[in-house]
Order: structure tokens, then sequence, then C-alpha cells
């Protein structure tokens, strides 16, 4: 026979129920309505006229960029086992520069950047003649140990197909507190407005509305796992080799978390750090 005070914990266990299937509910339409954003984040098709939405990829320095706005990433996808390993001990520098270190790198010789990650190396060829300035800061970054340890903090499973990377702080946010011009934005690779799979860019805090937010690129970037329609805004200066295209996938394949209510990113589901960044000219 149940009692009186058996009966209440019993109602009151329904009742708390009931609230959490509310609550449940209501998240599932603000990631519903996050996914139909990001979906579109690419192109907007309106009265047979093609229109680009802004801030793809805001990143990058408070310094520079305070306040601004991150857009919402696309839908979170299935958990998935992990495919990655732990991440190499070690912490994040913290480190930061008032302006832009000189170019001194040789604009005709080739440069390779390799991202020892957990999921498997990333090698990546660097268009140091076409986007001096940027090759020449990831030299140099990489020089410093700046990008060691760092998280890879957003994974885009929808619209567009990338996975971000470069902050220390991890958020989107952060950056080496200088900036660097746009390079190489009609490269020839970057066809109909679509940035193949392969691709490696910088994220920026352009607006294409305002067409403010020109030259903030500081040390977030992202690689594109599939083509992606997105106008040519983000400053391409490297290419994926193909064995690093299979490390690419395999973390993408693994999907990524629900949108993170501070910062709006959705994580990759994978275990995805920098353990090792560094750049060699051949």
């Amino acid at each position: 026979m149940v009692s009186q005070e058996q009966r209440r914990r019993q109602l009151a266990r329904e009742k708390f129920l009931r609230q959490q299937q509310r609550r449940t509910s209501a998240r599932r339409k603000t990631h519903t309505r996050n996914a139909v954003i990001a979906a579109v984040v690419g192109v907007v098709v309106a009265g047979g006229a093609l229109s680009y939405l802004t801030g793809a990829f805001k990143s990058d320095d408070k310094k520079a960029n305070a306040g601004a706005e991150v857009t919402p990433s696309a839908s979170p996808t299935s958990k998935a086992p992990d495919p990655c390993e732990k991440p190499a001990a070690g912490k994040v520098k913290s480190l930061t520069w008032k302006k832009e270190p000189a170019v001194t790198i040789d604009k005709s010789a080739d440069y390779t950047m390799k991202m020892a990650t957990t999921c498997g190396d990333i090698d990546i060829a660097l268009k140091a003649s076409a986007a001096p300035h940027t090759v020449n800061s990831f030299a140099f970054l990489a020089g410093k140990g700046y990008f060691d340890h760092t998280k890879c903090h957003r994974l885009t499973t929808d619209g567009i197909y990338v996975l971000q990377c470069g902050d220390p702080q991890g958020t989107g946010a952060g950056g080496p507190g200088y900036t660097i011009p746009d390079e190489n934005l009609k490269d020839k690779s970057l066809k109909g407005n679509v940035y193949p799979a392969g691709t490696v860019a910088m994220a920026n805090q352009y607006n294409a509305q305002t067409q403010q937010g020109r030259n903030t690129g500081g040390s977030q970037f992202f690689l594109v796992y599939q083509d992606s329609q997105l106008p040519p805004d983000y400053a391409p200066f490297g290419t994926i080799s193909d064995a690093g295209m299979k490390a690419l996938k395999k973390i993408a394949a693994a999907g990524a978390q629900a949108a993170d209510p501070q910062t709006g990113n959705t994580a990759p589901n994978a275990t995805v750090a920098i353990n090792k960044l560094t750049v060699t000219k051949s």
C-alpha cells in the first residue's frame, strides 16, 4: 500500500519530469531555429538574386573586435565515438603582440604547415606568393608555439562544412593582438562563390552588408572538408594534403555538439587539439 508521503514524492517526480520535458522541447526549438539560420549562412536566394548573409566566420582579438556577436553554427549531429587520441601534455601559451611582424618569408619559396593533431597529421601547402602576410604571420606564430595545445573550437555540418581553429581561448574571440590584411580573395580556386574541399582560409570580421571589417584576420582559420558556398571574403592561403583530408573527414564524421549558449559555437564531438603546429620552408 502506497503511503501519502510516497504518493507526494511520486507526484513531485512526475512534475519535475514534465518541467524537464518542456525545457528540452524549448531547447530543441532554439536549436532548430539556429540550424535554419546556419543552413543559409552560405547563400540566400531571393527573387532570383543571390545575396549573402554576413559574419559566417567572425573571429579574433577582443581588442580589435570587442562586442562582436558569434554567428549561429550549423545544427548538431548525433554523438559518435571519439575517433581521436588524448591531447599531449602541455599548456596553451598566452601571447599577444601590438603589431603584425615584419614580412621575412621568401615569397618565391614553398612552405608547408603541419598540424600535428590528436586526430592525425594535417599537412597544408601554403600559398606564400599569393598570401605573404598570412603565411608570414603563421610562420611567426608557429615559431612562438602560439598554436600548440589549442583546441579547434567549431565544426559546422550543414550549409557550410568547415573546422575552425586557431583561437588559444577556444571561444572564437581570441587572437594574437594584431590583424593582417585580406589577401588572395580572387584566387582561381574560388569559382562560383564556392570554397572547395581542401581549402584553408582565414576567419575575419568582415560584414558584407555594411562593407566594414576588412583586414581583420588574426590567428583563426578554417579547414574546408566539403565544398562550401561562401562569398570570397575569407583569404585562402593553403591547400590540405590527401592524408590531411582523411584526418579532417574523420573529425567531421564524428559530428558536432549543440551550440554553446555563450558563444554560439558548435564544438566538434571529436577531441581536436593541435599538439604542435609548425611551418617549414621546402
